[in-house]
Formats: C-alpha cells, sequence, structure tokens
C-alpha cells in the first residue's frame, strides 16, 4: 500500500509560481513511475506530467510544456511540481498518483492516488 500527500497548493495571480509536493509512504516508491494530473469543475481528470522511477525520463502535456517542471528526490520519497508562468486555465485540483506497473499517461493505469491539492490562479 502507498500514501500519498500532496502540498503546496493555493492561490496565486496569473504569472506567478507554485511549487507542489507529493510525498508517499508505505512502499519505496523509488521505482514507480509518479504522475501529476488535475480536475477543474465540470471536467475529467487530465494528464499533467509523469516522471520515470529514476528520474531521467520525464513527459508532460502541451498544455504545461515549458512551463511546468516534475522531478523527485527518491531520498525523500517526495516527487515535485515547479508551475510556472501560470494561467488562470491551470486553476484545478492537482492530484499526485503512481504507477507500480508501467509508464503511462492514462489515469486508469495509476494505483494509487493523493487527496488534491486546489491551485487557484487569478487574472
Amino acid at each position: 500500500q502507498v500514501h500519498l500527500v500532496e502540498s503546496g497548493g493555493g492561490f496565486v495571480q496569473a504569472g506567478g509560481s507554485l511549487r507542489l509536493s507529493c510525498a508517499a509512504s508505505g512502499r519505496t516508491c523509488s521505482l514507480y513511475t509518479m504522475g501529476w494530473f488535475r480536475q477543474a469543475p465540470g471536467k475529467e481528470r487530465d494528464f499533467v506530467a509523469r516522471i520515470g522511477g529514476s528520474g531521467r525520463m520525464t513527459d508532460y502535456a502541451d498544455s504545461v510544456k515549458g512551463r511546468f517542471t516534475i522531478s523527485r528526490d527518491n531520498a525523500k520519497n517526495t516527487v515535485y511540481l515547479q508551475m510556472n508562468s501560470l494561467k488562470p486555465e491551470d486553476t484545478a485540483v492537482y492530484y499526485c498518483a503512481a504507477d507500480v506497473h508501467t509508464y503511462s499517461r492514462s489515469r486508469e493505469a495509476y494505483d494509487y492516488w493523493g487527496q488534491g491539492t486546489q491551485v487557484t490562479v487569478s487574472s
């Protein structure tokens, strides 16, 4: 069992930055793909970014490429999402997730989820 806890969300003006953290406990997650997803009101939960177990492989949704950076510190069992140049359309609840078996963009592939953290970007 893996327990994920996100933090770092908040309210920020357009153009600002936030860094989200996802702390994992339970099984060692250093071999797992970790992903960030987001869900805006009335919309589906969408892929944002993923990172492979070693941290060498990363992938981003087109909407955040060049603005967001995913990273991980396996010694701390923590994954980060640095979000720069934030836009109002980035407003959503952001979820951290662990994919035990694959390296996928699909939310169905992820086995464990955090409770989410709200990010609100004002114009």
